[in-house]
């Protein structure tokens, strides 16, 4: 489970303020970046996905995923809100910090059923979620996450 993640496949202070803006953010950083072939697919895997149960953390975190035919590659796309968006959390507090987990049809239940478990377990250390809230770069953003799961595996 290594390249899940690249510096690119991250945004920063995105202006996002709804969970349809999310889930855009997403869709368009993974089409740029060759993980999907269509953003509105992308888009519908993750509203299906949250329809079902909320994956609203907590501590301003969420875990939007999605196994979809549109994605070629498994990934990990970030995207971190200026504001908090209200995301049904756990702890019923607005997220801002997004961990999405686009995984291909082909991949779903080996790659996606790992690669949730461990960033389930890094958002359930207090002393992880703070060094991702720290996180200044897309760079140093990536290597944390790569490095993380690959400690949780």
């Amino acid at each position: 489970m290594t390249n899940l993640i690249q510096p690119n496949f991250i945004q920063l202070q995105a202006t996002a303020s709804s969970q349809t803006g999310v889930f855009q953010c997403i869709a368009d950083i993974a089409v740029q970046n060759g993980i999907a072939t269509s953003a509105d697919e992308v888009i519908k895997g993750l509203q299906t996905r949250e329809a079902q149960s909320t994956t609203g953390f907590q501590d301003g975190f969420a875990i939007p995923h999605t196994q979809t035919a549109a994605v070629v590659k498994p990934a990990i796309v970030i995207v971190r809100t200026e504001t908090g968006i209200d995301w049904e959390s756990f702890d019923d507090q607005p997220a801002f910090f997004f961990l999405s987990l686009l995984i291909p049809k082909s991949e779903a239940g080996t790659t996606h059923l790992q690669a949730l478990s461990s960033l389930s377990r890094v958002l359930m250390d207090e002393d992880k979620r703070q060094e991702l809230l720290d996180a200044k770069t897309n760079e140093a953003l990536a290597a944390f996450i790569e490095k993380a799961i690959r400690e949780e595996n």
